[in-house]
């Protein structure tokens, strides 16, 4: 994964800014990098981790012992995935990570029928020997 893409930065090092500034970089290499799966994995993945984070930082702002465990907990998290993704891997998160997958790679989650369905189905099923 290390070619070159419109930004001039190589896949891996686009995919760890991605998780640089949390959802804001995230939402940033979206739109700059929106027909690339593997940058389109680690950007979505970063809107979905750090908007959440982002979100209980805001619910527990009023119990500090908790609101600094969480800031450890994502400092953490931070630097994991960006050094996943400066590696080259699809690290995913256990739900964020299937849903980023899941919209960088265009699949909608339902399966679709068969392109060619058997044009005359047999009318009986064939009878069981006895």
């Amino acid at each position: 994964m290390t070619q070159q893409n419109p930004t001039g930065l190589k896949d891996n090092v686009a995919g760890a800014l991605c998780y640089v500034l949390g959802w804001v970089t995230g939402i940033v290499f979206l739109i700059l990098e929106p027909n690339n799966k593997f940058i389109k994995f680690h950007a979505i993945q970063s809107i979905i981790v750090f908007g959440a984070v982002s979100v209980v930082y805001a619910i527990f702002f009023w119990v500090p012992v908790l609101y600094y465990i969480i800031g450890i907990i994502a400092l953490l998290l931070w630097i994991w995935l960006m050094y996943q993704a400066y590696q080259g891997k699809k690290y995913m998160m256990p739900i964020a990570g299937v849903y980023a997958e899941k919209i960088a790679s265009g699949s909608s989650g339902t399966s679709n029928p068969p392109a060619n369905p058997p044009a005359n189905p047999p009318a009986n099923p064939p009878a069981k020997p006895q």
